[in-house]
C-alpha cells in the first residue's frame, strides 16, 4: 500500500520549496490508484483485478463479479497513509481485507466519508470512490519509481528488493538496498537497464518476465508524459509473476494538450475549492495558514513576498500568481478568491510591471474593491511599465482600505502593522 512518495529521496527532482510556514508544491496532475491501474494494464503491466465502485451498490456488485470469498476494499483519495487513516465518523483504516458479505457494511461506512491521514492534514479527503481488488497472494513485495533527474537530466529509476512500506524509512535503516539506474531520455529503457533493475529487485521468477515488466512501467512513464510512476509494493505471487500491486502516478500539465484523456480524470473534489475556482481563471494559487493574503505577478515574486512578509512578523494566508497578462476580471477574481478565506485580514498587492502595467492591476484594485466590497486594508506596491498610471488611478479613487507602499520593505511593514 502506498504510503510515501519516491521524489523525498531524490532532492534534484523535487518540485517544491520550503518556506517558513509551508512547503508549496508546483500544480501538478495526480490521479487515482484505480485510474492508475487502468492506465498500466493498457501498457501491459501487470496489476490485480479491479472494479471501481460509486454507491454501496456498484461496490457490492463488484464484490460478486470478483467472486472471492475476501476482497479487499481501498478507499480512493489523492494522499498517501490511506490504510492508517481514520475516518471522521470512526472508522480506522481506508483500506480493509474483508469478507465479501461485510462489503455493503463496510462501503456504507466509506462512501461519501472524510478520511484524515498523515499526508491529507487535519480537513482529511473525501471518499467518493472505491476500488474493490481481488485478494492476492503476494510472497516478496518490492518497491520502484521512476522520476525525472536533473543531475542526469533525464529519468531515473530508484528500485528496492524490499517494499510495501516507507521508502524514506527504508533509505535511512537500509540504504545499500535502493539502487537508482539511471536512464538514457534518448535511448529509452534499454535490456541492460532492466536487467540490472530486475537483479536490484532480486525477483524470483523469470528474469525475462520481469525485465518485460519494467519495460512496460518506462513505457507509461514516457508515453503519458509522467512526472513520477512509482509502484509500492511491486510484488510477486506464489506462480512468480511480478504485479503492480500499488501505484502513484503523476503527469506533467504541461503536456495536457495531447494527454486530454488522461487530464480528464482530474478529480476537483480532492483539491482545494479555491486553487480550482483560480484554474478557471489561469491564475496559480495555494492556500497557506497565515493572516496577510498574497496578490503578485510571477512565482519568484511570490516567494520573495511571502519571505519579507515572515520576516516582519507576518504570516501568509496564500500564495496567488496572476502571471504576466492577467486582465481586470482576473485581477477580480483573484480578490474574491483570496477573501473566501476568512484567515485574511489583510491583502497585499506587490506587482512588478513588465507584460503586465500596472494601470490594469490598478484598475482591478479599484474595481474588485467596489465589485467585491472588500472589507480588510489592501496595502499596494506597484513597481514598472505604467506604474504613475497605475498609483494615480490609486489616489483617484480615494478608498479608505487601500495603502500605498513605496517599496516592498515599506508595504510589507504596513501590511503587518494592520493586523496590530
Amino acid at each position: 500500500m502506498m504510503r510515501a512518495s519516491a521524489s523525498l529521496l531524490l532532492a534534484s527532482a523535487t518540485r517544491t520549496r520550503t518556506l517558513p510556514c509551508v512547503t508549496v508544491p508546483v500544480r501538478q496532475l495526480n490521479i487515482h490508484e484505480y485510474q492508475s491501474a487502468q492506465l498500466m494494464e493498457k501498457m501491459g503491466v501487470n496489476v490485480p483485478l479491479g472494479i471501481a465502485a460509486f454507491t454501496v451498490e456498484e461496490a457490492v456488485a463488484a464484490a460478486a463479479t470478483i467472486g472471492d470469498e475476501e476482497v479487499v476494499i481501498k478507499s480512493q483519495i489523492l494522499a498517501g497513509g490511506r490504510g492508517l487513516g481514520t475516518f471522521k465518523n470512526g472508522l480506522q483504516g481506508g483500506v480493509h481485507i474483508i469478507k465479501s458479505t461485510k462489503v455493503k457494511e463496510y462501503a456504507t461506512k466509506m462512501l461519501n466519508q472524510v478520511l484524515v491521514t498523515k499526508q491529507t492534514g487535519p480537513e482529511g479527503k473525501p471518499v467518493n470512490t472505491l476500488l474493490l481488488s481481488k485478494k492476492m497472494n503476494l510472497v516478496n513485495e518490492m518497491y520502484f519509481a521512476i522520476l525525472l533527474d536533473r543531475m542526469t537530466g533525464g529519468p531515473m529509476v530508484i528500485a528496492c528488493s524490499e517494499g510495501g512500506t516507507s521508502i524514506e524509512d527504508l533509505a535511512e535503516s537500509n540504504p545499500e538496498a535502493i539502487i537508482k539506474e539511471p536512464i538514457d531520455p534518448v535511448a529509452g529503457m534499454t535490456d541492460a537497464n532492466a536487467s540490472r533493475i530486475v537483479k536490484g529487485l532480486k525477483v524470483s521468477g523469470c528474469e525475462t518476465a520481469a525485465a518485460d515488466q519494467i519495460k512496460a512501467l518506462y513505457k507509461l512513464f514516457t508515453d503519458a508524459d509522467c512526472t513520477m510512476v512509482e509502484v509500492n509494493p511491486l510484488a510477486e505471487d506464489d506462480t512468480g509473476i511480478l504485479i503492480a500491486a500499488d501505484a502513484k502516478i503523476g503527469f506533467d500539465d504541461n503536456a495536457s494538450f495531447r494527454q486530454t484523456e488522461i487530464f480528464a480524470m482530474k478529480d476537483d473534489t480532492q483539491a482545494d475549492s479555491r486553487e480550482v475556482e483560480a484554474a478557471k481563471w489561469d491564475l496559480n494559487y495555494i492556500g497557506l495558514d497565515g493572516s496577510i493574503g498574497c496578490m503578485v505577478n510571477g512565482a519568484g515574486l511570490a516567494m520573495a513576498t511571502m519571505d519579507i512578509v515572515q520576516m516582519y512578523g507576518g504570516s501568509p494566508a496564500n500564495f496567488l500568481d496572476v502571471g504576466g497578462s492577467a486582465k481586470v476580471e482576473q485581477i477580480v477574481a483573484s480578490f474574491k478568491i483570496i477573501t473566501s478565506d476568512p484567515s485574511v485580514k489583510c491583502i497585499l498587492v506587490n506587482i512588478f510591471g513588465g507584460i503586465m502595467k500596472c494601470d490594469v492591476i490598478a484598475e482591478g484594485i479599484v474595481t474588485a474593491y467596489k465589485e467585491v466590497g472588500l472589507k480588510v486594508p489592501i496595502v499596494v506596491r506597484l513597481e514598472g511599465t505604467n506604474v504613475e498610471a497605475g498609483l494615480k488611478i490609486i489616489a483617484e479613487a480615494n478608498l479608505p482600505g487601500l495603502i500605498p507602499g513605496a517599496n516592498l520593505d515599506d508595504a510589507a511593514q504596513k501590511a503587518v502593522a494592520t493586523l496590530a
